[in-house]
């Protein structure tokens, strides 16, 4: 399979690594061109364990010079969303499926504007990645990666059939899900209970339940989320997702999550799409989300000087 990975952070060298190391041909779009030749002289080198592993994906600055993709990868952040869509909307072919496995919410809306809804792949995943340096990153912890359409189109089956058993066989585990926004919204779920709070705290995720403070903090955050996931349809149960984001910070304890990454790299999150998305779509049913608003509002001060 020939795939661009969009995006050369954590999760994009993650996952244009390992795929990478099949029989695809793997292409990860860079920022820079330091960070291009990084690549393409030493590898991406991916710690797990105790084990180093060099995988070897093509590193390009630009897309111009690379066609008849069947597959292209989004893991820029979701404010790049749509500046990366255009910048490649060349490459963009009838058979080319555009997968994002970004976090936030809104990412599919972006999508939309420029590329045929048959075409878009929406997902989820819970892999863990921190970059440590221009091609170096820590698998930091292993989860699922879901995958569906937005609408269930028989036709397209083969197509993601194919797709999943890419996945599978690069090592990650993935499904698909036949109710894919629901899941976005669930993934949302557990980032609004984690992101912020590590980030204004400086706590790698375990650490968010070592205090009773931080715990009310989340479990409010988590139950505003839900109140506004259930009034846009979603069937989903308060305490269960309370302790999914629990389960998740202990699997991933050790971890220390992308927006507290973003802070420390005095970089700009995505906190308008995770907890500020919980705000936005909360005004749309006049919903309280008082501390998604305020931690919101607490992790943009931070930025200031970003």
């Amino acid at each position: 399979m020939n795939i661009a990975v969009i995006g050369a952070g954590a999760m994009g060298c993650l996952y244009a690594g390992y795929l990478s190391r099949g029989d695809n041909k793997v292409y990860i779009l860079c920022h820079s061109k330091e960070e291009k030749d990084k690549i393409n002289n030493c590898g991406i080198l991916i710690k797990k364990n105790n084990e180093e592993i060099i995988t070897y994906p093509e590193a390009i600055s630009n897309s111009s010079n690379i066609n008849k993709l069947d597959l292209i990868i989004v893991f820029v952040k979701s404010k790049d969303t749509e500046k990366a869509v255009l910048e490649n909307l060349h490459i963009i072919s009838k058979e080319t499926f555009v997968l994002t496995l970004q976090n936030g919410y809104g990412n599919l809306d972006i999508l939309k504007k420029y590329i045929n809804s048959n075409n878009i792949i929406v997902g989820t995943t819970s892999e863990g990645s921190t970059k440590l340096d221009l091609g170096y990153v820590v698998h930091a912890g292993r989860g699922n990666t879901y995958i569906g359409l937005e609408e269930k189109r028989k036709e397209q089956n083969d197509k993601i059939n194919n797709i999943l058993k890419v996945f599978n066989q690069a090592g990650f585990n993935t499904y698909i899900s036949q109710d894919v926004l629901k899941l976005v919204w669930s993934k949302l779920i557990i980032n609004v209970g984690i992101n912020a709070l590590t980030s204004i705290l400086n706590l790698k995720n375990g650490e968010l339940l070592d205090s009773e403070n931080t715990i009310k903090l989340m479990e409010e955050a988590i139950k505003e989320a839900v109140e506004v996931g259930r009034a846009k349809g979603f069937s989903f149960e308060y305490k269960e997702a309370i302790n999914k984001v629990k389960e998740v910070a202990i699997k991933t304890s050790k971890n220390k999550s992308s927006m507290l990454q973003d802070i420390l790299n005095k970089k700009k999150t995505e906190i308008d799409v995770i907890n500020g998305a919980v705000v936005k779509e909360g005004k749309r049913f006049s919903i309280n989300t008082k501390v998604n608003d305020t931690l919101t509002n607490l992790v943009k001060a931070m930025e200031l000087n970003y």
